[in-house]
């Protein structure tokens, strides 16, 4: 009886002591898995931090866009501007200004956009330099209104090439 007491006693012993192993493992194990979720809650935290300064990126990226669009359409609405003295046009209304007397040599003829005015024209006394006087608004930097007959031509000032034609503006 002894012996059965005692494998009785010493069972018992070793089943609490295991038991006390396994809550100990548990607690273990426990503690380990909390700190588990916790590295993973700082990783997805982490990660949403990370997925939020790239969406913060990609909104900056199209606000540069926008905003480079927005000035090559200010740039492209102000060169229209510039060019918008019309390649020909009819005088709305007519002036007197004297007589026209042609470059020696030279006739009177129509000039259309594209075209270079000869040298001859490019003396001061064809160029009009009272263009508010006649209604036209002041001419682009480097070029001039030079008058040949009864129109009056927009040409660059260098070379002579033709950028508008305003027909009829004298008498």
């Amino acid at each position: 009886m002894k012996k059965f007491l005692t494998a009785a006693i010493a069972a018992t012993l070793a089943m609490s002591s295991m038991g006390v192993a396994t809550a100990a493992e548990a607690q273990s194990r426990g503690h380990q898995e909390q700190r588990h979720d916790r590295r993973d809650d700082r990783r997805d935290d982490r990660n949403d931090r990370r997925e939020e300064r790239r969406d913060d990126r990609r909104d900056n990226r199209s606000d540069r866009r926008e905003w480079r669009q927005d000035n090559r359409d200010d740039r492209r609405e102000y060169r229209q501007d510039q060019r918008a003295y019309g390649r020909w046009q009819q005088s709305q209304r007519r002036y007197n200004a004297g007589r026209y007397y042609a470059p020696r040599g030279y006739q009177q003829r129509d000039w259309s956009y594209g075209q270079r005015m000869p040298s001859y024209y490019r003396s001061n006394q064809y160029v009009v330099n009272d263009y508010n006087r006649y209604g036209l608004r002041a001419p682009p930097r480097g070029y001039h209104y030079v008058r040949s007959g009864n129109d009056v031509v927009l040409a660059a000032i260098a070379g002579g090439l033709i950028t508008a034609v305003i027909a009829g503006l004298f008498n």
